[in-house]
């Protein structure tokens, strides 16, 4: 659907990418916790940020998801949880309205660069253990509990997504909608 330049292509950075920053960049994670892993990164991304890179429907998203990948790039300032490479990939190839965003060659191949492009956090118990207890705690569906347990494990202060409320705080983590005000 639509012209788009490969994921590769988010590594060059771009006018999109000054004119647009990175929520809390420059800013880093002082303190890692008890079994955490201090990463000294910004934010962890949640899928709707890999989808909108693409989606032609809703360019103004499209521009600041670009942004937010070219500048995680360039200072290294995003971690993406394998749960949303999956994500991605089931989301870009559904159907909508008769089309889908990607074709599943397409998808993969996305998903493979962005598995070159960003560091990807992968599950162990403890992240499975704090997300199942995230969902009585916090209330947060499994999935949404899942992908904060990233961000809490890893020392990250921030989730970019759209799907929970914005500026809210669970546990050390703050919730950043980096399309707030965004149609």
């Amino acid at each position: 659907m639509g012209s788009f330049s490969s994921a590769s292509s988010i590594r060059q950075p771009t006018a999109i990418a000054a004119a647009v920053p990175c929520p809390r960049q420059g800013r880093l994670a002082t303190e890692a916790g008890k079994e955490r892993i201090f990463t000294g990164v910004a934010a962890l991304v949640d899928t709707n940020i890999l989808v909108y890179r693409f989606d032609a429907r809703y360019p103004k998203k499209q521009r600041i998801a670009t942004a937010i990948l070219r500048n995680g790039i360039v200072h290294d300032s995003v971690r993406v949880p394998h749960q949303a490479i999956l994500e991605f990939v089931a989301a870009v190839t559904r159907p909508i309205r008769g089309h889908a965003i990607l074709q599943q060659a397409e998808a993969l191949r996305e998903a493979e660069e962005f598995l070159k492009q960003f560091t990807i956090l992968y599950p162990n118990e403890a992240i499975v253990r704090e997300a199942l207890r995230a969902c009585a705690a916090y209330r947060l569906n499994l999935f949404d509990a899942h992908m904060w347990s990233y961000a809490e494990h890893y020392g990250l202060p921030e989730i970019l997504t759209e799907d929970l409320q914005d500026d809210r705080l669970y546990g050390t983590v703050r919730i950043v909608n980096p399309f707030r005000g965004v149609s």
